[in-house]
This record gives C-alpha cells, structure tokens and sequence, in this order.
C-alpha cells in the first residue's frame, strides 16, 4: 500500500542532485526573488549575492566541499558590499548541515569554524550593541543556529554511515550464505559420488565374481550355475535399488520414499554375500555395540563393503579375507584383511585409488581416521576408526 511512496524514496536517493537543485530553487525563490521586489535597498548587489549563496545548494552532496567554497565567498562579498542582513543567509545554515553530513571530517569541523566566524562577522556588521537586537544576542542567535546545523548533520552523517554498516553486512552475509550454499553442494556431489562408487564397485565385483563362477560350474555342476545367476540377479536389484536411492536425492518434488541406508547391523549380511560369492571371510566381532550415528555407522558398512571389494577384485578366488569389528570405549575400530594370494599381483588398483581415496575422506568426515596399504609378509589391510559421537 505505500508502493508511491516507495518509489519516490527510491528515486530521490538515485537522484541526489535532482533533488538538491530543487531545493536549492525554491529557497532561491522564498529568500532571493520574492525580497528583491519589496524591500532591498541595494537590489543589484543584494541579488548577485543571494544567487551565489544559493544556487551552490544544488551541488550540496555531489560536491560539498567546492560548493562551501563558493557559500564562504558569498559571505564574504555580502559583508563588503551589502549593507543589510540578508534573508539567503539561510543556504549559509544548510550548507554547514551538508558538510557535516556528506564532507570529509576536516571540511566538517571547518564548515562548524567558518560558520561561527561568520556569525560573529555578521553580528559586528549588521546589529549595534546598543539596539534592542543586540550585537551579542544576534551572534549567540546564529551561533546557536550554526551548531544547531551542524549538530543536525553530523546525527545524519552516523545514520548513514550505520546504513551504510547495515547494507555492507547484507551484502556480506548474502555471499556467506551463497558461500556455503556452494559449499553444501560440492560436499553432496562428493558424498554422491562416493555412495555411487561403493555401490557400483562393490556390486560389480560380487557380478563378475558369481559369473565367473557360474561359467565354470556350469558345466559339470548346473544347479551351482543357477545359484549363481540368482546371486547376480539379486546382487543386480540391491545395487538398482540403492542407485534409485541416491538418484532420488537430485529429484525435485519427488517425495519418495527409500529404504534407510545401511549400518553396522548389515555388515553381517555383507560378508555373507562376499562369502557366496566363493570368497573365504570369516567375521570377528569383539565387544558389545554401542549406540552410533548414522553417519559413522554408514561409513563403517561402505568402508567394509569398499575393502571386500578390494578384496574380490585383488586377491583373486584363492585367497582368504578377514573382517574384525571391535567396540572400544571410544570408538569402533574395525579391520579387514587379506593373505594376498590368488591375483594378489596386480600392484596398482584400478580406479585411480578413488576407493581408497573414498574411504579416507568417510572416516575424516566423521572424525576417525583410516589407514591402508600392504601388510608385512603380504596381502593388503585397512585400518579404521570411528568415535561414536553424539547420539541422539
């Protein structure tokens, strides 16, 4: 409802020299054009100087500081050639509320000096200590009058200087956020990119593992070759149903609905599908559980899932894997290794290290920490733990 209004504030603070020079027009014409018809004893004069006391308002924010200058002047020529106060006197109030508002500090506090000279100077010229308007109640007059400008100036210059603070701190808390915002979405485009791998990788291996298999039962041994088409075919819809899961993240509006992610719980089910898969892992659990995040108990299950992927892609059909979950005091510290037999030889991991690169980044995330690389005598071990945190 006070749209108008709104717009007009908007463009006066657009357009501060229009506004000004509109001003500075109408006190021209109240102070300079309507006395020069009725009451000027010296018109010629008394008019050139009303006009270069006034018509400099109109730069009283673009340019205060010339803008003074030429008020200052004015005064000046006024009391050599003018012979009675003059009523345009009043741009001499303004123009000292203008430097006090929008000038430098030390053009402030001369504007402040200047004027309290001119008071003094225009009480001396124009009013006799014996007149009923004194010399010393007329100077007291516009000296009060100058500091009372001033004084109103400098409370305008503090507002706009905390406007000022205001807006710089919209602008500031406008990037933060926008910051963070790109922050966020970096670090659930890495948190993606991460479930895809685990899942991708892992589901893959269990694949190519069971098909390998199968081709070779499956000429002396069918029914073993059924089971493992039906592990592929299970291991298949696990892995489209945890992608739907992650896909579902980037849809907008969608409102499905997906099965929890995975936890501590599920690492049991873990190994034994690596185990159907014709690897040898036994399962060590040490200690009894203690409530977790779900965060930390997330990474635990795709740090184990990661390294028997490892495991399935490295160690080859022959070789024997490991998986120790241990609940300490502080932490859960879980280790998952291999004897190194079988494809052991392969040096160098596919991925480019982006599983073990994954798996560190999971454990930091959640404050633990993660070691990885090949055990003395051979094979390979991963190393985890992860503090409990705060439950909820």
């Amino acid at each position: 409802m006070d749209r108008p209004v709104d717009r007009l504030t908007e463009w006066t603070r657009r357009h501060p020299f229009a506004v000004d020079a509109a001003m500075a027009g109408l006190i021209c014409f109240v102070t300079v054009l309507v006395p020069a018809e009725s009451y000027w004893p010296y018109e010629g004069s008394a008019f050139v100087v009303g006009l270069l006391l006034t018509v400099p308002l109109a730069w009283r924010r673009t340019a205060p500081v010339p803008a003074a200058a030429v008020v200052v002047g004015a005064g000046l020529l006024e009391l050599a050639v003018v012979g009675e106060f003059l009523p345009a006197n009043v741009a001499a109030l303004v123009m000292v509320f203008s430097l006090a508002a929008y000038a430098p500090r030390w053009a402030s506090r001369a504007g402040l000096a200047a004027g309290l000279v001119g008071a003094v100077l225009a009480a001396l010229r124009y009013y006799s200590p014996g007149a009923s308007d004194g010399l010393i109640p007329a100077a007291g007059a516009i000296g009060v009058s100058v500091v009372a400008a001033w004084a109103l100036g400098d409370l305008r210059r503090a507002r706009l200087q905390r406007l000022a603070a205001l807006e710089e701190r919209a602008q500031l808390l406008e990037l933060e956020r926008d910051q963070e915002m790109r922050l966020a979405a970096t670090a659930e485009r890495a948190r993606i990119a991460r479930e895809l791998h685990d899942v991708v990788a892992h589901s893959l291996s269990v694949v190519i593992a069971q098909a390998d298999g199968g081709r070779y039962a499956g000429k002396t041994d069918p029914e073993a070759a059924t089971g493992a088409l039906e592990a592929i075919a299970a291991t298949g819809r696990q892995a489209l149903t945890d992608m739907r899961s992650l896909l579902g993240v980037l849809r907008e509006g969608g409102g499905e609905e997906y099965a929890p992610q995975p936890d501590v719980a599920a690492i049991p089910a873990l190994v034994e599908d690596v185990r159907a898969s014709g690897l040898d892992v036994d399962l060590i659990v040490e200690g009894d559980p203690r409530p977790m995040p779900a965060g930390p108990q997330l990474a635990a299950y795709r740090i184990v899932q990661e390294s028997l992927t490892n495991v399935l892609k490295h160690a080859g059909p022959a070789g024997r894997a490991w998986v120790r979950l241990q609940w300490r005091p502080e932490s859960l510290e879980l280790s998952v290794l291999d004897d190194g037999r079988g494809a052991s030889a392969i040096a160098d991991p596919d991925g480019k290290g982006q599983g073990v690169r994954g798996m560190h980044e999971r454990a930091t995330l959640h404050g633990g920490r993660l070691e990885a690389g090949p055990r003395p005598g051979g094979g390979f071990g991963v190393h985890a733990a992860l503090p409990y945190g705060r439950t909820r």
